[in-house]
Order: structure tokens, then C-alpha cells, then sequence
């Protein structure tokens, strides 16, 4: 019995007078305490006063300012204006090419090894430095969306001041040709590939047959230094790497 008395009075049963007065008592406390000298402990749901709240306002909006700072950088690399040559000439397909203007006379498809033979590493003052094939033609152009072409291979090119590239597409007809060469003129263009100034470039694309090349040649130095790159230097080197497209010919004599 006496160690049930003695728990009874360590614990204060619930509605006992002496807790009340106790609680009323400290609740006056409080009241007559300034909002100066109350703390969290007089009133454990006002944080403000501890400067919780604020510490969160300020990383909720450091956490905006950062998630804004993302997307407008993502939008000025995303929405960025590709290059495009400051010169471009371009050509449809003829009746000269009348034997592959369709794809199904010449349903092999083209090679690497086709295209750059060991003739064409070296290409007057170019040298070649990579070649690639892909498979999804729309992987190598911007702004241009290519139907029924199934391959493209392509081919980098360096040399003294000037770069290069020539790629060539294979397309399902000649109409589809024509219609590649004429969006390359106004809707977009072939990525570009190898380091090189595009203002000053110049460019040519041709379709042949159900085939389009395209060749792009400038000068690797800017633009206020180009003095050792001449016009004439771009127009050689852009013929040289437009002769790439000579494999065509081969392809009409095996359709004929």
C-alpha cells in the first residue's frame, strides 16, 4: 500500500485541483511576458520567432532561382541558331541519272569503303580524319527531316587552314532527292561535323539519282584572320571534295 501511495503521488491524476492551479498560473506567466521575452518554449507552433520559417522561405527560393536559371540556360543551348554556309549552290537531279532514280535499280547499299576508297585520303590540301555512316539520316541533319532514306556517310576532312565535310544520302527516288536539296536551301542543313568558321563557308549539294551530296568546305581560322585562306582556296578545295560523289557514276553502270 505504501508504494502504491507513493506512485500515486508522483503521478497526477488527470482534473487534479493542484495541476489546474499550476497551469493557470503559468499561462498568466506568459501572458504578462512581452513578445520580446517570450521564446519557442512559451509556444512550441510559433517557430517564426526562431527563424525556422524564414530559413525555409529563403531555400524554397534559392531552390526557384536555381531551377529558372536551368531552364533558361537549357533554352538559349537548345534553341541556339545552327550554322549554315555563307555560300550555297545546290542542284537537282538530271536525266543523266535517269538509270538510279529509283532505288529499287539500285537496291545495294552504298559502303564506306565505296565511297572513300584509299584514293581519297588525301584530297589536294585535305587530308581525311574520320568517316561515319548512319543509319537514321535525320542524326545528321537540323531542320530538315529526310522520308525513306536509309543510309548517310560522311567524311571529315583537314588540312593547312581550311576544313571539310561531304556526306552523301540515299534516298528512296529522284523526287525525294529534289526535295532534300531544295529544303537544305531554306529549311536547315547537314550538322557540322569538323571545326571550322562557317561565316565565309561555302557549300554545294547535288541530287543524283535517288542520291544527294553534300560538300562543305571553310576556313578553320576566324574570320579577321583568313588572310593565308583565299576564295580560291575554299572553291579548290570544295571541287575536291564534290568529286566524291563521282562513286554515283559507278552505281549507273552497274544498273544499266
Amino acid at each position: 500500500m505504501l508504494a502504491g501511495g507513493a506512485a500515486s503521488g508522483r503521478h497526477t491524476p488527470v482534473g487534479d485541483p493542484g495541476s489546474a492551479r499550476r497551469t493557470s498560473a503559468d499561462d498568466r506567466t506568459r501572458a504578462q511576458r512581452t513578445p520580446a521575452q517570450r521564446t519557442s518554449a512559451d509556444d512550441p507552433w510559433d517557430e517564426e520567432r526562431d527563424g525556422r520559417p524564414r530559413r525555409r522561405l529563403l531555400v524554397i527560393a534559392a531552390v526557384i532561382i536555381v531551377a529558372a536559371a536551368v531552364g533558361v540556360g537549357g533554352w538559349l543551348w537548345l534553341g541556339r541558331e545552327q550554322p549554315r554556309p555563307a555560300t550555297f549552290h545546290a542542284e537537282p537531279t538530271s536525266a543523266f541519272y535517269a538509270a538510279i532514280d529509283s532505288r529499287q535499280n539500285d537496291a545495294s547499299p552504298l559502303t564506306l569503303q565505296e565511297v572513300f576508297t584509299p584514293a581519297t585520303k588525301t584530297l589536294g590540301k585535305l587530308s581525311l580524319t574520320a568517316t561515319r555512316q548512319y543509319t537514321d539520316c535525320d542524326e545528321a541533319l537540323w531542320g530538315v527531316t529526310t522520308t525513306g532514306c536509309t543510309q548517310a556517310l560522311q567524311a571529315t576532312y583537314q588540312g593547312g587552314s581550311m576544313a571539310g565535310q561531304f556526306v552523301i544520302f540515299n534516298l528512296a527516288d529522284g523526287r525525294a532527292a529534289d526535295a532534300l536539296v531544295a529544303a537544305l536551301r531554306k529549311d536547315g542543313f547537314v550538322r557540322q561535323d569538323v571545326a571550322f568558321e562557317a561565316a565565309g563557308s561555302r557549300a554545294q549539294a547535288r541530287a543524283m539519282g535517288h542520291y544527294v551530296t553534300v560538300s562543305w568546305v571553310g576556313a578553320t581560322a576566324p574570320a579577321e584572320d583568313q588572310a593565308t585562306t583565299s576564295v580560291q582556296d575554299q572553291v579548290t578545295a570544295l571541287v575536291a571534295l564534290d568529286g566524291l560523289g563521282r562513286v554515283v557514276q559507278g552505281r549507273i553502270v552497274a544498273a544499266t
